[in-house]
């Protein structure tokens, strides 16, 4: 099939290689400008852009997806389908409505649930125990048109969002290909959400990163792997300055202290009481300033008194 493909990050290069690997012509690769990275501010080649140029594929890097131009562009290529993962943009529906076979999204959730910008993050901090991917057709509404195709998979107990958002961009590329091949074959069946069971998954901000240690260990370790690697759960109660927290484990100890205490300290990693009288413990961490570690190795340099 001829395929016109559009996405920008790590996730969507999964997608983009199985559809090369099936033998799909891709006649075009939309991804978002080369953007300033690190301290040099050198303009950096998404991972998209990365792939499809070592695969010889024609890039373009629109700086917008509403002027007559790009929906030229996109006409001229010719596509019998557009595959949309993880773009970053919303789509005219003029450009949805370019290919016959019209354009299909891969989306990390189940939908009707999570749909918008981060659902592999708010699945893991509202504790969900499955998630999954969905293919289906883009619509005006974000999110919100016919799914072709599901596959779900359960979330690791201690699973965080980026290894989980690396687990389903393979399982949407593997759902993206049959998904595809049914759209081939003509032997699709869409299936029109449940709006009424609609949930939203917002941008994550920095506003979510504060610990409130009065919330039960487990809904602490969800904020914690939920908002890896961007914008990390933070606290100020073992330094006395904010430090990011990146690993922790649910002990099930029971303790009687008041939450945000710490109670020990030592190589297995920092314990920190919370909310339901059960103790968390803090095992990997970066203070203000410094790199990420263990949290046996900053004790080394820096021991708290319990």
């Amino acid at each position: 099939m001829r395929i016109l493909f559009m996405g920008t990050p790590d996730f969507a290069v999964a997608s983009l290689r199985r559809l090369v690997e099936d033998g799909h012509e891709i006649c075009g690769v939309f991804t978002q400008p080369d953007k300033p990275k690190n301290r040099g501010h050198k303009r950096m080649p998404t991972p998209v852009k990365e792939y499809a140029l070592t695969k010889s594929l024609e890039v373009h890097q629109p700086a917008s997806l509403r002027d007559d131009a790009c929906l030229e562009l996109a006409r001229s290529l010719e596509p019998e389908l557009i595959v949309v993962a993880a773009y970053g943009k919303l789509l005219p529906e003029a450009l949805l409505t370019v290919p016959p076979l019209g354009s299909v999204n891969v989306h990390s959730s189940l939908l009707p649930k999570y749909r918008g910008a981060a659902p592999i993050n708010w699945a893991v901090l509202n504790g969900e125990t499955v998630t999954g991917v969905s293919i289906m057709y883009m619509a005006r509404e974000l999110d919100a048109g016919d799914v072709i195709l599901q596959k779900s998979t359960p979330i690791g107990e201690t699973e965080d969002a980026q290894a989980l958002t690396a687990r389903l961009a393979e399982l949407g590329a593997e759902a993206l290909s049959e998904a595809v091949r049914a759209l081939a074959n003509g032997t699709a069946s869409p299936t029109p959400q449940d709006h009424a069971q609609h949930t939203y998954a917002p941008m994550l901000g920095k506003d979510l990163s504060p610990v409130d240690w009065t919330r039960s260990a487990h809904e602490i370790s969800c904020q914690v792997r939920g908002l890896i690697p961007w914008p990390c759960a933070t606290t100020t109660v073992i330094s006395g300055e904010e430090m990011k927290l990146y690993a922790v484990q649910e002990t099930g100890e029971a303790t009687t202290a008041r939450p945000g205490t710490v109670v020990a300290a030592g190589k297995p990693g920092i314990d920190i009481a919370c909310g339901d009288g059960t103790v968390l413990r803090v095992t990997e961490l970066q203070a203000k300033g410094g790199k990420r570690m263990a949290a046996a190795a900053y004790l080394l340099g820096h021991p708290i008194q319990c």
